[in-house]
């Protein structure tokens, strides 16, 4: 195996990038990050790291770090359209609460604690893009929006829904992308309500609007290096959920955020509660997400030296909340078969999505039960689900039980990649 077969080079910088540098870095890889935005992205919105996941961040030595930034989440609430209060729900029902191994943290927080494991050993680019990439006898030759051509020996995706490297290298987005009927935004508001880590939503017939503030957090995990810039968006006081549904796709460039924030400012101008209010934040919010709910269905995640990890190859949607637990147990295991094969990225990239599809498969199957919790279409489908939360909360036991979620969290094993005989054989 030469120099050049071991170099990887990873298109993203979010969570399964930073994930996959880890793990080929522990292995002898020389990884290499690549970011399209200028620096490492933080704020960002809740996300859920669960079942065999947390083996994962475990293994990393970065599970007490992640349960220091627990959102400590506490409820979970209706609304009428004046305000008037709805059911109530303990959050804990869903299995966020401290006394599960699970752990709840800000999609930032994770990316820096990931960011952090990393920088001093795995080289960092930010603000550049692939532009081609053509495999040769010596590996892939590189070009970039803005840096000189190089030639990596692998080059892997984990750019998300939207990947460059999928692209590229497979095709159009839409071949892949399959569409849920939802679109959703999330941004920061001021917590104008008071929030004390609470959710709190309005429904309208294929309409949400949420607000929800998690425990604060003053600043970064740990303090910056010398030069670096502090946080702005590590203590957002609360952050807005806007969502829609619609049979039709709307078009749009997920690159242009003002007229993204025209089409949410069109769709909601005539509803209730607080959506006038969020509107008017909505305008000055510097961390606004908007894009559609959609999955990624591929036949294969490898295409000669090129493979795909994360939401690249498998989105499973935020519907799912498995978004995150499926990048960083994809990256540690197609770090660890590529370590089992001594490199060997034909074996390597097959055993990976071997392992990993089917687990894949089961989280993405649990995104409807998240689309009907979400954005009912009827004014009958809200009402027989804040019966179901009522029913539920009367029998947390029998609703962790029945919960798909844990169930498709846990469906995976994780081989014990750090096992001399164990990389050998691949087992």
């Amino acid at each position: 195996m030469t120099t050049t077969d071991r170099s990887v080079l990873i298109s993203g910088a979010s969570i399964a990038g930073p994930a996959l540098a880890y793990w080929l870095r522990a292995h002898g890889f020389t990884p290499t990050v690549l970011e399209r935005a200028p620096r490492l992205r933080h704020g960002g919105y809740a996300i859920d790291v669960r079942g065999t996941a947390v083996d994962v961040v475990e293994r990393m030595g970065l599970l007490p770090a992640a349960r220091r930034a627990y959102t400590q989440m506490r409820t979970f609430s209706t609304v009428k359209r004046d305000g008037r209060p709805g059911i109530e729900v303990s959050l804990a029902l869903f299995g966020q609460d401290e006394s599960t191994p699970d752990v709840e943290l800000m999609r930032g927080h994770l990316s820096q604690l990931l960011y952090q494991a990393t920088r001093d050993d795995v080289e960092y680019v930010f603000g550049d893009s692939i532009t081609e990439m053509t495999e040769t006898a010596e590996g892939v030759r590189v070009s970039f929006e803005n840096g000189a051509p190089r030639t990596f020996g692998l080059v892997v995706g984990a750019d998300g829904l939207h990947s460059n490297v999928r692209r590229l290298a497979f095709g159009p987005e839409e071949r892949f992308r399959r569409y849920l009927g939802r679109y959703i935004s999330i941004f920061s508001v001021p917590n104008h309500l008071g929030l004390d880590r609470e959710v709190r939503l309005f429904n309208t017939p294929n309409r949400l609007t949420a607000v929800y503030s998690s425990a604060p957090h003053t600043g970064r995990i740990e303090p910056p290096l010398p030069g670096e810039e502090t946080d702005p968006g590590a203590n957002p006081e609360a952050k807005a959920i806007v969502a829609f549904a619609t049979r039709r796709e709307v078009p749009f460039d997920h690159r242009d955020t003002a007229a993204q924030k025209r089409i949410i400012a069109a769709v909601f101008a005539r509803e209730g509660w607080e959506a006038p209010r969020i509107l008017r934040e909505m305008w000055n919010a510097d961390d606004f997400y908007f894009d559609t709910v959609s999955q990624i269905h591929m036949d294969r995640w490898s295409h000669g030296r090129v493979t795909l990890v994360g939401d690249a190859a498998h989105c499973p949607s935020p519907m799912s909340g498995q978004g995150t637990s499926l990048a960083l147990v994809g990256a540690y295991t197609l770090a660890g078969e590529l370590a089992a094969a001594t490199g060997d990225h034909t074996t390597a990239f097959a055993r990976y999505e071997s392992r990993m599809r089917g687990f894949a498969e089961q989280n993405q199957a649990i995104a409807s039960s998240g689309l009907g919790i979400i954005t009912p279409t009827t004014r009958t489908g809200i009402w027989l689900r804040d019966e179901g939360l009522r029913l539920a909360s009367r029998m947390p036991g029998l609703a962790r039980r029945a919960d798909p979620v844990q169930k498709a969290a846990n469906a995976i094993d994780l081989p014990d990649y750090s096992s001399p005989r164990r990389l050998r054989e691949g087992a």
